[in-house]
């Protein structure tokens, strides 16, 4: 049998009352004793992308568990491989990007697909478009992703506009559903999806300290350690969004290997997903988006939960 008493010298822990700040310093101490295998112990699935393959002469989207530094443009993450899967053939619809897998050698005897026949592709294959024109297609398929789709809706909303003011009801009808059409693609990548080098949040997590609560903040996909923040600090009258504010501006994102940072966002998704999800997720694009007004109220309502739950428990032991 196993006597820890021949072999332990002292036993340590932390406590932490929420389920993301257990995970994360699951994942810290794993990172310290087992770096090597971290994940595969922690049973963390790969987080899924859809990326654009930028360094391809002519760019392809494609469905990706690996996270690389490379020019490819990555989105996510999904909540699977089959979410992603039909988020992308919904995004390839609105564009003309190819499906194809090869490495094409553009030729105009090239005998071409399906999706060119039905003008769901520019033909790059069949050197229909030149090498700048495809990727210009490329890169409206990116800026479709990094603005969760604005940049097509705001497209639709303003040709329906104008022709619904010429009184071209006809081309008005069609316009709506072109807006339709694309405001139901981008609803398919979900909350948590974003272009992985603008995956910012911050979440509110109770504290096991009188009068705290912990902020959880990910920067760029890689996690910080969590800050204790203190709800009302003795001698201080500065509001909580001034305090906010102050903490969020010494925050800068670490610098990890591609690997590590997958790890990060893997941890996320895993979390956000999760029947287990006890706080809300406070999502935003840059630093100047920061969403203080919420998260002003969850620290509010985070730290009156606290003072119930103590209150409980001080009865309790009356």
């Amino acid at each position: 049998a196993l006597r820890l008493g021949e072999l332990a010298a002292a036993v340590e822990y932390e406590s932490d009352p929420s389920t993301l700040g257990l995970l994360l310093a699951h994942y810290r101490l794993m990172r310290r004793h087992h770096p090597a295998d971290a994940a595969m112990r922690l049973r963390l699935r790969p987080p899924v992308f859809v990326k654009v393959l930028l360094s391809n002469p002519w760019p392809r989207t494609v469905v990706s568990t690996r996270l690389s530094r490379s020019s490819s443009f990555c989105f996510g993450p999904f909540r699977n491989r089959s979410v992603a899967s039909r988020f992308e053939q919904e995004l390839l619809d609105l564009f003309q990007l190819r499906r194809c897998q090869e490495d094409l050698q553009p030729s105009p005897s090239h005998p071409g697909c399906i999706y060119g026949e039905m003008m769901k592709c520019l033909r790059p294959c069949q050197q229909a478009v030149t090498q700048a024109e495809y990727a210009a297609e490329a890169a409206r398929v990116v800026r479709f992703l990094e603005t969760r789709g604005r940049s097509l809706l705001d497209a639709a909303a303003s040709a329906r506009d104008s022709a619904s003011e010429a009184l071209d009801f006809e081309q008005a009808r069609l316009w709506h559903e072109r807006w339709l059409r694309i405001r139901e693609t981008a609803s398919l990548c979900g909350e948590l999806a974003a272009p992985v080098d603008h995956l910012h949040g911050a979440a509110v997590l109770p504290s096991a300290e009188p009068g705290s609560v912990r902020l959880a903040v990910m920067l760029g996909g890689a996690w910080l350690n969590p800050v204790e923040f203190v709800v009302a600090p003795a001698g201080r009258s500065i509001s909580l969004d001034s305090r906010l504010r102050e903490l969020f501006a010494s925050l800068a994102a670490p610098r990890l290997p591609a690997q590590e940072r997958a790890e990060h966002i893997a941890l996320l998704a895993q979390w956000y997903y999760s029947s287990g999800r006890e706080c809300e997720w406070r999502a935003f694009a840059t630093q100047e988006a920061i969403p203080y007004r919420a998260l002003v109220h969850d620290i509010s309502r985070t730290a009156k939960r606290i003072k119930r739950i103590e209150g409980d428990g001080s009865r309790g032991t009356a």
